[in-house]
């Protein structure tokens, strides 16, 4: 029980010296580097320098690739708020999920690797989105509606280019290297699941963002979680049903 606890304290005092250190780049606001902070702590709490590794090179190049383009964007209409840095909004509706299967990495709950594997997709998945938004909002030639494939506007909700699928493409395989990498997931098969059901969840969320984000008010945030979950879902049932057809 102490080992349990001091990890968490461990993790508090990473956290707490490396966000004193960094808190002036302008990656987060500071609420958002707050909330970084508590995620943090309880990423390596559940995961070790491992899960919070991962997360942290999840949060770097999100936030990189945001700022990518930024004045071009900004010129348009279609830039991030607040210069491009990252909310409390933006950590939490980023990461719920993951943090959920951390927890449950955690607890000893039931078969871990399906916990693992919905953990790495989680964040596959949600730098796609961000690689693919980032990426397709600066260097997109055309955009097209997801729903219709008429031609929109950059940045509308929904709307989709070349570039910007290919760069959700390379997001999430890079995002799953890193969790292959860090031995969150471990075998070839685990690392095609993963990039599979990070990319398939980000085509997923712009089918979200036509049909239903501007009707129901969602916010992108909401969506995002939304994402992260639908790609958690996918990877662990077809990794089920990969080993359904391994027997």
């Amino acid at each position: 029980m102490s080992f349990f606890f001091n990890s968490f304290i461990f993790g508090f005092f990473i956290n707490f010296v490396l966000i004193s250190l960094l808190c002036r780049v302008p990656l987060m606001t500071k609420k958002g580097w707050i909330s970084a902070g508590v995620l943090g702590s309880i990423l390596w709490g559940c995961l070790s320098w491992q899960g919070w590794s991962s997360v942290v090179i999840y949060l770097l190049f999100g936030s990189l690739v945001t700022k990518l383009g930024y004045k071009f964007k900004s010129q348009k209409g279609i830039a991030e708020k607040r210069g491009g840095r990252r909310g409390p909004e933006n950590v939490w509706g980023s990461a719920s999920t993951g943090l959920f299967f951390a927890i449950m990495i955690k607890l000893n709950f039931a078969n871990l690797i399906f916990y693992k594997i919905g953990f790495a997709a989680s964040f596959a998945a949600k730098l796609a989105d961000t690689f693919g938004s980032e990426i397709g909002k600066r260097f997109g030639k055309n955009t097209y509606l997801i729903t219709s494939f008429k031609k929109v506007g950059r940045g509308t909700e929904g709307g989709v280019s070349f570039e910007g699928i290919l760069a959700s493409l390379i997001g999430s395989i890079f995002m799953t290297l890193i969790m292959l990498v860090l031995s969150i997931i471990t075998t070839k098969n685990q690392f095609l699941i993963v990039s599979i059901s990070g990319f398939l969840a980000t085509i997923s969320e712009s089918i979200i963002g036509a049909k239903f984000q501007e009707q129901y008010q969602l916010s992108n945030e909401f969506v995002n979680a939304i994402q992260t979950s639908i790609a958690s879902i996918i990877a662990i049932f077809m990794f089920i049903s990969y080993l359904n057809l391994s027997n």
